[in-house]
């Protein structure tokens, strides 16, 4: 029997959760150009369209190095406090248009340093602009929730820095931690001793892995590193054949280490071929705490919507496959306990019974 379809209006109003977000890859285009004309760098497109369409374009090569090579442009307006403010502001109303109610941001606090801020300034400066956005979001009726997650560069010498950034502003807005940029050649234990330091200091941290790189990855994130959540995650499929999973697969589901997947930045980099095949349907059926997220909304021209709307329609997703990833994700959030039971009792599930 053909479960009924769900309109976007409908899927607009759903209350969603999104744990894997890049605040550098959330940019609305018309602000990326404002902000290139008043620092004078140079875009591939002036017209707010043929720059989103450029984004979509430059980021479906199927290869993560030159996928993450897009930031480049968005990173250029975002090493000011005036760039930072807007950015952040900005971002908060635009998930709060889109439904999202509970939201995890993260970004690299060095790469927003090229025009003098310090790390402390950088974090401050886009703590303040997030505080703003959820006060207008707030005020207009829609408010969400978003915390941050400060990322190190895994290929940089600057990770322990980030940690330590991390375990600073842990009250004061920032809720974790994780390891970004190009997997491959970059293995999480080459982090080991900031990894250390947050679980001595009892900040949790998520980890890309399973993405450009496969099983090891997966398994220095989770049982050398400790990761509570992993980033993709995609990858975990190759210890899963017919059904039965393998020691690590077992391992990742028994332990309700969640699964942050961005379906559509992954068809972008060449790690799932459709959205109908993408391993986030399969591992939903075989009990992982799957969790449905965005990655880089401008990059790969998304929204929370639209993931949804795309697994309604190809890969013949129910209402109650959503609530139970955007239920996984609230369970999985970096924040506490009592915080994330209100969350669900009271605003993701009324929320669903009244929208549908």
């Amino acid at each position: 029997m053909t479960a009924p379809r769900i309109d976007t209006e409908t899927l607009r109003r759903l209350p969603k959760a999104v744990l894997h977000d890049h605040l550098d890859g959330g940019l609305r285009p018309a602000t990326v150009i404002e902000l290139a004309a008043a620092v004078g760098h140079t875009l591939p497109a002036t017209d707010p369209d043929e720059l989103a369409a450029w984004y979509v374009e430059a980021a479906g090569s199927g290869d993560l190095v030159r996928y993450i090579g897009t930031f480049e442009h968005t990173l250029a307006v975002m090493q000011t406090r005036e760039g930072l403010l807007r950015v952040a502001e900005e971002y908060v109303l635009d998930l709060a248009a889109d439904g999202v109610v509970y939201a995890e941001v993260r970004y690299a606090p060095e790469l927003n340093t090229r025009a003098g801020l310090t790390l402390a300034e950088v974090v401050e400066t886009v703590q303040e602009g997030l505080a703003a956005g959820m006060a207008k979001a707030a005020a207009a009726g829609t408010p969400v929730r978003v915390g941050t997650l400060l990322c190190g560069m895994r290929m940089f010498d600057r990770v322990g820095e980030a940690a330590e950034l991390a375990v600073t502003y842990r009250d004061a807005g920032v809720v974790g931690f994780d390891i970004a940029g190009a997997e491959d050649g970059f293995p999480p234990a080459d982090h080991l001793a900031a990894f250390e330091h947050l679980r001595a200091e009892n900040v949790p941290f998520t980890i890309h892995a399973g993405e450009a790189f496969g099983l090891p990855s997966i398994h220095q994130a989770v049982q050398v590193c400790g990761a509570q959540r992993l980033g993709h995650g995609v990858r975990i499929t190759e210890d899963i054949v017919d059904g039965k999973l393998g020691r690590l697969a077992g391992w990742v589901r028994d332990r309700r280490i969640a699964l942050e997947m961005c379906p559509t930045s992954n068809l972008q980099t060449g790690c799932a071929t459709s959205i109908a095949e993408h391993p986030i349907t399969a591992l939903k059926d075989l009990g992982f705490r799957v969790t449905l997220n965005t990655d880089n909304r401008l990059v790969s021209g998304t929204t929370m919507t639209r993931e949804m709307g795309l697994l309604v329609e190809e890969a013949g997703w129910t209402a109650e496959d959503l609530r139970t990833v955007t239920v996984n994700a609230v369970k999985s959030a970096f924040i506490p306990f009592d915080e994330r039971k209100a969350l669900i009792e009271d605003v993701i599930l009324p929320g669903y019974a009244s929208a549908l």
